[in-house]
């Protein structure tokens, strides 16, 4: 059903209590994307098919769907939510969810798709999007913040990257990405109120919740609309100062870094590798550009590609995940280091998350800046790119400035 885009509003200002998924990038003001409520269908894989698992369940959902489309364009008909787990030997569950209701803001059109197996169903939800009985108010949220270590403490965790680049100049791998860990708790785990903050504070960046995993990630891992293939590639990582001229110099000895650099080329290789499996005619920029964002700025590379297999955006992300942005190069090497190092499951964090269509159109990012809800706790995630030449303490001030995106969004109103 199509809608007027002026009586949308914000997508996130009507999410409900315990939403089933969002894509939102845009700021509070201007919000593109999806959001959903509701549960229609779910899916949980885990191991190395859970990619191709989760295609063949969309595939043959989508199959036995009766579809009424009125709009035709990407993230119109039916659309589910996706997750997945970072590591093919997790046991950790990878999510697919088909929202009961969609609201979607696109490229200048608004339009609400509807799921439902039975017809009373249907036309109760759809009466509940006209009228906005959907929304419910955000509570405003006072009191302090319980913080605890994670998996590894941070001295312990500097011991792990020092271990890492000895392995790395000893000539076991070229690059490894380190994650660490840090758990929040307190009055302050509304989904709504941690999207709202992390919208506002990362306009350029896309804001998602997929079965309880929530952040605000500035990587695209694949779109596919169409033919036309996009994955942005993130890898070097300097801190954001206040001091306009402190934060100009910060940005010039970014760009000029060997080591950010050569972290960066190991990723764009990856990236471009992957795709040239799918796509013909890839663009990728001789040099990286800087993108800013609040707390942080990075290294970045846009590449593009066309289409020529049909592959869906699931399958793409089967074959660009994991990048050596968030696992390292060699693959096996970096998967190996990773397990014997980090000491923690990452579970989803760093795997895709995003959304897919009935068409194989999609957006997946990697889950980055983000934590996931534990009952009445917040698991936060931050890592790190180790190369030769990597310090421990570098490393660790580079976390803390990570985590710092999530960390605002729990501070009290």
């Amino acid at each position: 059903m199509e809608l007027p885009p002026d009586e949308v509003g914000s997508l996130l200002a009507g999410l409900a209590q315990e939403p089933s998924g969002a894509w939102v990038s845009g700021g509070t003001d201007a919000q593109s994307g999806l959001v959903g409520w509701g549960e229609a269908a779910r899916l949980e894989v885990s191991g190395p098919e859970r990619f191709s698992r989760a295609q063949r369940w969309w595939s043959q959902w989508c199959a036995r769907a009766a579809v009424q489309d009125e709009v035709g364009a990407p993230a119109s008909g039916p659309v589910a939510f996706c997750s997945f787990a970072f590591d093919p030997q997790s046991t950790a569950a990878s999510v697919v969810v088909v929202p009961e209701v969609l609201l979607a803001v696109r490229d200048g059109r608004a339009w609400a798709t509807v799921t439902a197996a039975e017809p009373r169903r249907a036309r109760e939800l759809l009466r509940r999007v006209r009228t906005g009985a959907v929304a419910r108010p955000r509570p405003a949220v006072h009191g302090s913040v319980r913080w605890a270590e994670g998996s590894l403490t941070a001295p312990q965790w500097q011991g792990a990257v020092a271990e890492a680049v000895r392995r790395i100049e000893a000539g076991e791998l070229d690059k490894v990405v380190l994650a660490r860990d840090i758990v929040a708790s307190g009055p302050h785990l509304d989904v709504r109120r941690l999207l709202t903050r992390l919208a506002a504070a990362y306009p350029s960046c896309w804001t998602y919740v997929v079965a309880g995993l929530v952040g605000a990630t500035p990587e695209l891992l694949v779109r596919r609309t169409g033919s036309e293939v996009t994955s942005r590639v993130l890898a070097g990582t300097m801190r954001r100062s206040a001091d306009r001229d402190d934060d100009a110099s910060l940005a010039s000895a970014l760009l000029a870094s060997a080591k950010d650099h050569a972290e960066h080329e190991y990723a764009v290789q990856s990236v471009a590798a992957a795709l040239t499996v799918h796509c013909t005619d890839l663009s990728v920029p001789e040099a990286p550009s800087l993108l800013r964002l609040a707390n942080v700025q990075h290294l970045a590379t846009d590449v593009t590609g066309q289409l020529v297999d049909g592959a869906p955006v699931l399958a793409l992300a089967a074959s660009l995940h994991p990048t050596a942005a968030v696992c390292g190069t060699p693959t096996e090497r970096a998967f190996t280091v990773i397990r014997e190092l980090e000491g923690m499951a990452r579970g989803r964090y760093a795997g895709p998350v995003g959304w897919t269509d009935a068409r194989g159109d999609g957006e997946l990012g990697i889950a980055l800046r983000c934590g996931q809800l534990e009952g009445g706790s917040i698991r936060l995630y931050a890592g790190c790119g180790i190369v030769a030449g990597s310090e421990p303490a570098t490393e660790l001030a580079e976390s803390q400035a990570k985590l710092v995106a999530m960390r605002d969004a729990l501070e009290p109103d």
